[in-house]
């Protein structure tokens, strides 16, 4: 990767040539719901998962949930708190993941729920608290649940270990597939566990369920918002490459340094557009238009060149396209990128850019909430 310089000169990002949502595979336009629906959304995304992503398996046999008691509760005064064990039997074989929930001890459930991709998971709640990464204070004192997993437990964030989670358990023959499931597409397979859980429990909110996830996780975030409509609102935080931003800008992290440095996120057919990112027969900011009609929020830093902000708010201006289009939902991203500094919190599509590095903040935070309870109301 140190031998590949990244390029951070505006002047160099090729001419964007962008793949059309709204015309299909065999060329026809696409301008009612019911075509979207089921010609163009189904193609989109079987584009993304052949050459991009990967499968997600959605076949097991049973899933259980229970509740155990290892660690005590960092917010007893305000929340309260549940363990829960996801276990996933397929082929005769077992996979237990994790699931921490806070939920308001005031107020009247059921909760909408933030549910957090977390690959921090090596750092003590205290500091993911304190730092804004998870804010589980401020999200229980707005009257929201919130909940988290870690990767590690689905799939290792770790390209010698990844497959040692549900890929070697319980999806082998994904392996061997070249379209097949990787890391990125696991986590996103864990986040549909969640949700599986927040269906069944009764003090949470499972039709007012956000999805959030920064750096990958907010990659692994779209990727599960765009394969499971039951989440409302998909909320990614400087995803960057292979996540929010156009892979056609070639600024900051491309496919060849991603697939590179961590070749074990994605599936190997998106390998093959090291390099020729301009051939892929999709980009980003399709990705957006998977998640509509419920809502989607990006999230940039200025300093974060790396995941190309201009990038990502370039997919949520294009993208967002399709909810006056195609659902007649008015959307409007109405500034060049340059001049875009207050956040953008409206229904359907938001975004906002906020000083700083590459990081997930309680500002951050803040603007999630803003666009939830704009989409929402007030709980």
């Amino acid at each position: 990767m140190a031998q590949i310089p990244a390029n951070y000169d505006e002047s160099k990002v090729p001419d964007l040539i962008l793949p059309d949502p709204f015309v299909s595979l065999k060329g026809n336009p696409i301008l009612t719901v019911k075509d979207w629906e089921n010609i163009r959304r189904p193609e989109i995304l079987m584009l993304f998962e052949q050459n991009i992503y990967g499968q997600v398996p959605k076949d097991f046999e049973t899933i259980s949930f229970s509740e155990v008691k290892e660690k005590d509760n960092a917010f007893p005064d305000i929340a309260i708190f549940k363990e829960i064990d996801i276990l996933v039997m397929r082929n005769g074989k077992s996979h237990k993941m994790r699931l921490n929930v806070y939920i308001p001890k005031k107020g009247k459930g059921p909760y909408p729920v933030f549910m957090l991709i977390n690959h921090r998971y090596q750092e003590p709640l205290s500091e993911l608290v304190e730092t804004g990464f998870w804010p589980i204070r401020d999200l229980i004192e707005k009257g929201y649940a919130t909940a988290s997993f870690d990767v590690d437990t689905v799939a290792p964030d770790d390209p010698e270990k990844f497959t040692e989670g549900i890929l070697e358990t319980l999806y082998p023959e994904q392996l061997s597939k070249k379209d097949g499931m990787r890391a990125l597409g696991a986590w996103a397979w864990g986040a549909m566990r969640a949700m599986d859980y927040f269906e069944k429990e009764a003090m949470i909110d499972a039709a007012k369920a956000i999805i959030v996830g920064h750096s990958r996780g907010g990659k692994a975030a779209l990727w599960a918002g765009a394969n499971d409509t039951r989440w409302a609102v998909t909320v990614s935080n400087e995803s960057g490459c292979g996540g929010a931003t156009l892979s056609r800008r070639k600024f900051g992290e491309t496919v060849h340094l991603i697939n590179n440095g961590f070749p074990f996120w994605f599936s190997e057919n998106f390998k093959a557009f090291n390099g020729k990112e301009e051939m892929l027969p999709v980009d980003q900011h399709m990705l957006v238009s998977l998640i509509a009609p419920r809502a989607v929020y990006f999230s940039s830093a200025r300093e974060d060149r790396w995941a190309d902000p201009k990038g990502e708010y370039l997919s949520i201006k294009l993208g967002s396209r399709i909810y006056p289009l195609i659902y007649g939902k008015e959307v409007n991203f109405p500034l060049d990128f340059k001049e875009q500094k207050e956040p953008i919190i409206q229904p359907y599509a938001g975004y906002h850019i906020r000083e700083g590095r590459h990081n997930l903040t309680l500002e951050d935070w803040s603007s999630f909430m803003d666009f939830v309870e704009m989409n929402f109301g007030k709980k």
